[in-house]
């Protein structure tokens, strides 16, 4: 994947983030500067951090239960350490963080 591809794909999944953040039943704020995305779960005020990284190409994910570095692999993006999709391990993490399920319904 090229710089160019992978800045778009960052972008896109963003965006659908963002999305899907609107349109969701859960009260949770989110904040965009450049290429990091945070979100603050109201409930409690604990956060979930995306962010870009350009050395190696990755998104990363920031929770309390650790970090996540994920890969582009189409159809998404893929979690090197436990195997989940994006959609899946946003909702786990929220979910935990939160202390009862949460769903984005963001696409496969």
């Amino acid at each position: 994947m090229s710089q160019t591809e992978y800045e778009a794909a960052i972008e896109q999944t963003l965006m659908v983030i963002e999305d899907a953040l609107d349109d969701c039943d859960w009260d949770i704020d989110y904040e965009r500067s450049g290429a990091v995305l945070t979100l603050t779960l109201e409930d409690n005020g604990s956060q979930v951090i995306l962010s870009r990284q350009l050395a190696n190409s990755e998104l990363w994910v920031a929770a309390k239960s650790g970090g996540y570095h994920l890969s582009f692999t189409a159809p998404g993006w893929k979690c090197s350490t436990t195997g989940e999709d994006l959609p899946t391990l946003l909702d786990r993490v929220l979910s935990e963080q939160q202390g009862e399920r949460v769903k984005l319904g963001l696409p496969q």
